[in-house]
């Protein structure tokens, strides 16, 4: 009789079916859950590589440092931490190689003399921006053929959906 005992709707009209288990099965959700799965999977070969191309002996994990750093520029190894999602040991071994790859330095914070504040160096910035800039050019290329609307679209959802998932 397969997974599927009784299908249905739920209240907004979308699938909605009893497993033998006799729980509800939400098909929007399974196949929500099932494409994040994959994008998230694809996400985190695509940064692998594309810490790569900034330095071949950059770890996957310490790209989004690099690009946090990009965009928001120099911040004390705390805030990093937090935004990352990692604990003070960690961050400080991810920006000690950062450092000794010569892609970030560190400065006394003039607030706060027990603090250090990370910036990208010369060098890192533009490794940094040569990698995004790349990385740009194949989103136009794969997604040329879509409209700039449900390119603007997807970006919004996405940003929405990371808001949600942040809280």
């Amino acid at each position: 009789m397969g997974a599927d005992v009784h299908k249905g709707e739920d209240r907004n009209g979308g699938a909605l079916s009893v497993g033998a288990d006799g729980l509800a099965v939400d098909h929007e959700y399974l196949s929500l859950e099932r494409e994040l799965t994959f994008l998230f999977r694809r996400a985190r070969a695509n940064q692998g590589e594309m810490a790569r191309e900034v330095h071949p002996d950059l770890e996957s994990a310490a790209y989004g440092l690099l690009v946090r750093l990009d965009e928001s520029g120099r911040q004390r190894a705390t805030e990093l931490a937090a935004y990352i999602g990692v604990g003070k040991a960690t961050m400080s071994r991810q920006l000690r190689a950062l450092e000794d790859l010569g892609l970030i330095a560190r400065e006394p914070d003039p607030a706060d003399g027990r603090a250090w504040l990370v910036d990208l160096t010369d060098e890192g910035s533009r490794r940094v921006t040569h990698v995004r800039e790349a990385r740009r050019a194949r989103y136009v290329t794969q997604l040329s053929h879509w409209d700039r609307r449900e390119v603007a679209e997807l970006a919004r959802l996405i940003h929405q959906l990371n808001g949600v998932m942040e809280k």
